[in-house]
């Protein structure tokens, strides 16, 4: 099933919105009187990680998935990228939207980047979904997977090849046969080529995923202990086969949130909402809504 078909005889739209100076890009849909759904990508993604989750969504809430600074269509300043960089633009995106506070989903970085707003913006966050990306300090098993992505995101940057970009996005399925498709891959690739794109996307994939890979990095950005500050409702949603965090070590972070609770999902890796969309969608839905 096509992208465009998911989105078929629904009122979604892609549009700009200005946020303090750098020009966003966002899929949205949904009753503009609705409460507010930002959905966050993770690194070197985009908007498009939850196409398949706008149609029972976007029954319930005004749905914002948005390309965070730097990746997909959204400007891409030549600054130096920190984590403060993406939470700071969340913050200002519910600041411009007109709202004083909405739910926020992230995948992997974006689950990173929401708990980070939670946490210097208690008042802007309503509920955080933290899906296959949580703040704990990583084993080297862990380490190893993550290195092995960032080699991989290496080459999709550097060799702007589809074959490259496509053993990245294998890295994200458990069934990368089925799920990784040829529209994903051209996607993708298409952001990529961008002039100057794929230098920016490596330099952020160095960020997030070498800082990970240390000890100092992951104390300041990925700290469980500042999991504490976090006063909304916080669903820890994970999966059996995620490559670079197992659900076991990634349960580490549940004592230390004040309203947490964890969901696993048995038949995805590091994309549920794509992989296992219909019960991602009923598990995600109803922690929403409760």
């Amino acid at each position: 099933m096509s992208i465009w078909t998911e989105f078929a005889g629904l009122q979604v739209k892609q549009t700009y919105y200005n946020v303090k100076g750098v020009r966003t890009r966002v899929i949205e849909g949904g009753e503009g009187n609705a409460e507010t759904l930002i959905c966050l990508h993770g690194t070197g993604g985009h908007a498009e990680a939850f196409a398949r989750n706008f149609r029972t969504h976007t029954k319930h809430f005004r749905v914002i998935s948005m390309d965070m600074i730097g990746h997909g269509y959204t400007d891409a300043p030549d600054i130096e990228y920190t984590m403060d960089t993406f939470r700071d633009h969340v913050a200002d995106m519910i600041d411009t939207l007109g709202i004083k506070s909405a739910c926020i989903t992230g995948e992997s970085l974006g689950g990173m980047v929401g708990a980070h707003v939670a946490i210097k913006y208690p008042e802007k966050v309503k509920k955080l979904v933290m899906n296959t990306g949580v703040l704990v300090d990583r084993t080297p098993e862990d380490r190893v997977a993550l290195q092995d992505l960032l080699d991989r995101s290496k080459r999709a940057t550097g060799e702007l090849t589809k074959d490259a970009v496509r053993q990245r996005l294998n890295w994200l399925m458990h069934n990368p046969e089925r799920d990784v498709t040829d529209e994903l891959i051209d996607i993708r690739y298409a952001v990529y080529t961008q002039p100057g794109r794929a230098r920016i996307i490596g330099r952020i994939g160095q960020l997030i995923m070498g800082g990970l890979l240390t000890d100092e990095w992951t104390l300041k950005y990925s700290n469980q202990k500042d999991l504490e500050k976090i006063q909304c409702p916080t669903l820890i949603l994970w999966t059996k086969y995620n490559p670079d965090l197992s659900a076991e070590n990634a349960r580490k972070a549940l004592p230390h949130l004040k309203k947490g609770q964890m969901i696993v999902l048995e038949n995805s890796a590091h994309w549920p909402q794509w992989e296992e969309t219909e019960l991602y969608d009923k598990v995600h839905l109803g922690f929403l809504q409760s």
